[in-house]
């Protein structure tokens, strides 16, 4: 009948406490209980049971309130940091939900926010509700050369790596993408850690200066090819100037693919009434 009764107070969730024998003994005995086997015990640890919320639980809420409160879709492009060391909080052992952050405050000006950390079901916490405070900071994702790469260079995957940086650092136009980068050439030496944008970037030569080219001209039911010496570099799609060893003439010709141009219809025959091209 008196099991219901509470003669100490219970230690903190999580926590442990010990009792003498003795003293559960002189508790026992004010509430009637008279007759005691102790079974030779002098003393009891009693173990509050309960429910850990780790830091990282906590982060995750402050990130996810923020980025509602900001309009993001991913939490991940908030990065925070606490104003002192925060540590687990222990809830009650059915609080099994995760924690929110609620009235929570960001000043964009001071990039400070504010805001009560609530496990729903926790009784603890909101008799006594923990306040989390602290510095937020935007980030994005954007694309970095891993290395220093000299101008012409072609990029590949294992050049650059993604990382995350505030985004009042990041230019408008940086790429966010690794794709937008892998296949092109550096237009000019890049440093290992700086935003890659478009302006950094080219197609990558397929014809290189002096190199020994295919000259291609095709009309309906006929196609000429030539060997040809490139005066100038080009990426596909450019227009490069093309020596004809035959015929010592300088003709324009488009970059088709690594060492082949074509060559329009008036080059190709202008070249080919001094003996270039058969």
């Amino acid at each position: 009948a008196a099991a219901t009764i509470p003669v100490f107070h219970a230690p903190e969730l999580g926590a442990s406490g010990t009792i003498q024998t003795h003293r559960i003994i002189e508790a026992a005995r004010e509430h009637g209980l008279s007759h005691f086997d102790t079974r030779g015990l002098n003393e009891v640890v009693i173990l509050r049971a309960a429910r850990t919320i780790s830091v990282a639980e906590l982060e995750q809420a402050v990130t996810e309130a923020a980025a509602r409160h900001l309009g993001l879709n991913n939490p991940d492009d908030v990065s925070i940091r606490f104003d002192r060391d925060v540590r687990a909080l222990y809830v009650e052992p059915n609080a099994v939900e995760a924690p929110r952050v609620t009235r929570f405050y960001f000043d964009p000006y001071s990039q400070r926010f504010e805001g009560i950390a609530e496990v729903p079901g926790s009784l603890a916490l909101r008799k006594r509700p923990v306040r989390l405070s602290g510095t937020l900071v935007e980030t994005a994702e954007i694309v970095l050369p891993a290395r220093a790469l000299p101008r012409g260079e072609i990029i590949r995957a294992s050049d650059i790596v993604v990382e995350r940086r505030p985004r009042a650092e990041i230019a408008s136009d940086a790429l966010t993408n690794p794709a937008s980068a892998i296949g092109q050439a550096a237009r000019r030496a890049l440093r290992a850690g700086q935003s890659l944008r478009p302006s950094d970037l080219m197609k990558p030569d397929l014809v290189g200066r002096n190199d020994m080219v295919t000259i291609l001209f095709e009309a309906p039911g006929i196609t000429l090819t030539a060997r040809g010496k490139a005066l100038t570099a080009g990426a596909e799609g450019e227009t490069v100037s093309v020596l004809n060893p035959q015929s010592k003439r300088v003709l324009q010709a488009v970059v088709a693919g690594p060492g082949l141009v074509t060559a329009n219809r008036a080059a190709t025959i202008t070249a080919d009434a001094t003996g270039g091209m058969k």
